[in-house]
């Protein structure tokens, strides 16, 4: 017997190809959040500041007109902090929603390579747009804040609560219409409209809380109107969002999350090559 027979046998190497695939969502997704922010706001004149001009336009033209025909807002005297913390989340919402219900359209191409699954699609619409509010929501409010000079005690717990209710819904709703969308294209166009009536039915412009008992039953039903009302809980101390369900929020967005997930993995590939 040699000595080389005696030699410890060295530890089996990992093959590379498995080495390679522990990274492959991470590699795919990062590609696909830099290929859209090139195609979203690297090819428009202004590339990320349209991201805060858009709601701060639509925040400025709600101060504007409500202090026309009113001498105060229904929380506070500071029209533009009373829109801003219902616009802020509600446009959150908005984005994630559409933008992830289109993840398929924007990257069918790519997802017909093997390296490249629509679980990457959807992880990096949601990322992007997820990163881009955030942060578009952290500096209009806190210019809002020194512009009005309000001088308001925030609870952070209550803007934590509506940030995370905002992204859970945003999430859960749009890969669910994504599933939808791609195995019914008018799917689309329905939505749309349905969701027409919840920009007026979310608590942006008033308190849910001022309307009669039975009219507020209805309006609590959309989940939505539970993250306006803690932000502003968040950023007004005399406001007390008793209505707000944490648990019916969450439910409802994971349920929809769910059944999204299931259809996506049931038909994603009659999808892309529908």
């Amino acid at each position: 017997m040699s000595a080389s027979d005696n030699a410890p046998i060295p530890p089996a190497q990992r093959p590379a190809r498995i080495r390679a695939a522990r990274f492959g969502t991470f590699r795919a997704t990062f590609a696909l959040i830099l290929r859209e922010m090139g195609t979203r706001y690297g090819r428009s004149p202004g590339g990320y500041i349209w991201a805060f001009l858009e709601p701060l336009g639509g925040i400025m033209i709600l101060t504007v007109g409500f202090s026309l025909v009113m001498r105060t807002p229904a929380l506070g005297s500071s029209f533009l902090l009373f829109y801003a913390t219902g616009m802020l989340p509600f446009s959150l919402y908005m984005s994630l929603s559409n933008n992830i219900m289109q993840a398929f359209r924007f990257s069918r191409s790519l997802l017909m390579y093997p390296a490249v699954t629509w679980v990457d699609a959807v992880l990096a619409r949601f990322l992007l747009n997820w990163l881009t509010g955030l942060i578009v929501m952290i500096c209009l409010l806190s210019g809002v804040l020194v512009v009005s000079d309000t001088r308001a005690v925030l609870d952070f717990t209550a803007i934590l609560h509506a940030v995370w209710m905002t992204c859970l819904l945003g999430l859960g709703v749009g890969v669910l219409n994504c599933a939808l969308a791609g195995l019914f294209p008018v799917w689309q166009q329905v939505w749309s409209i349905l969701t027409r009536p919840l920009f007026i039915m979310s608590g942006i412009f008033f308190l849910i809380d001022d309307f009669p008992e039975r009219v507020q039953e209805i309006m609590w039903l959309n989940p939505i109107a539970h993250a306006i009302s803690s932000m502003r809980a968040g950023f007004y101390p005399s406001y007390r969002a008793e209505n707000v369900d944490l648990a019916y929020v969450g439910f409802f967005g994971l349920i929809a999350l769910f059944f999204g997930i299931v259809l996506l993995v049931r038909y994603h590939r009659e999808i892309l090559n529908s």
